[in-house]
């Protein structure tokens, strides 16, 4: 598994506005492997200075893995990050990242063991701060995509001495869903970073509803949402006999006529 290869830390006039402005309410999610609740997250998107405050947390807790963080990304009115403080825990190791745009550069400066790490990445303007099991990467990842056709999107990673990677969008058929009892619309997206995958599944307003890591079994949903299974197709009929054929008698194998 992906956190153990590594720690996970150390180791259109813009449609996602609308949402931004009426998604300062906190947003509750549930994070389940193979159906089993392991965690939670939470997101809160407010106005702050010129843009927008960002603040998400996780929290999991599961044999092998004891995984925490919280966090606020500082974005500008486009959705672009500015800065980033994360502080968090990976299996009892306390691990902290600051991360900020500085002319042509990210820096990123890690804390972790009581070792410090001062890494300058690559400056993208369209990336976005992607820690593990993140609703707010995740929100503001919809919120840049829809601003950018889903082009020239990036991650920053926090992982080992941190790292950029490019991101690709592919946008597939809408889904249905629920939303508080309501029948909404649902956009699917998939989110792929190297040979990782991540099906990401959005509201009519860009706001982030559920996140699937097939691969691991991972998925983590909005509280009260739920996706609409797809329907099952119906069985194949029941092939029909050949036009001279006689069914044989139950229990009896059908008789063989001998070639002239």
């Amino acid at each position: 598994m992906r956190w153990m290869q590594t720690m996970i830390f150390a180791g259109l006039a813009l449609p996602g506005l609308a949402l931004f402005a009426v998604g300062a309410s906190a947003q509750s999610f549930q994070i389940s492997q193979n159906g089993k609740s392991v965690g939670t997250a939470s997101l809160s998107v407010k106005q702050g200075g010129s843009g927008w405050d960002a603040t998400s947390g996780t929290k999991i807790d599961m044999p092998g893995l004891k995984y925490s963080f919280n966090q606020t990304q500082m974005l500008d009115s486009g959705f672009h990050l500015t800065s980033v403080q994360l502080k968090g825990s990976v299996n009892g190791t306390a691990v902290s990242v600051d991360t900020s745009a500085q002319g042509q550069q990210f820096a990123m400066k890690i804390n972790a063991s009581g070792k410090v790490t001062n890494t300058p990445l690559a400056f993208h303007r369209s990336a976005v701060f992607l820690p593990d099991f993140d609703p707010g990467g995740l929100q503001v990842l919809l919120s840049l995509g829809a601003a950018n056709n889903n082009r020239d999107l990036w991650a920053i990673i926090p992982k080992q001495t941190g790292s950029v990677a490019a991101l690709r969008v592919a946008t597939k058929p809408d889904e249905q869903g629920t939303l508080d009892g309501r029948a909404i619309a649902v956009h699917h997206l998939t989110v792929t970073q190297d040979t990782s995958t991540t099906e990401v599944f959005a509201g009519p307003s860009n706001e982030l509803l559920q996140a699937e890591w097939s691969d691991e079994g991972f998925a983590m949903v909005r509280q009260g949402f739920k996706l609409t299974p797809a329907a099952r197709p119906n069985a194949a009929p029941p092939a029909a006999p050949p036009p001279d054929a006689t069914p044989a008698p139950t229990g009896q194998a059908p008789q063989t006529q001998p070639q002239q």
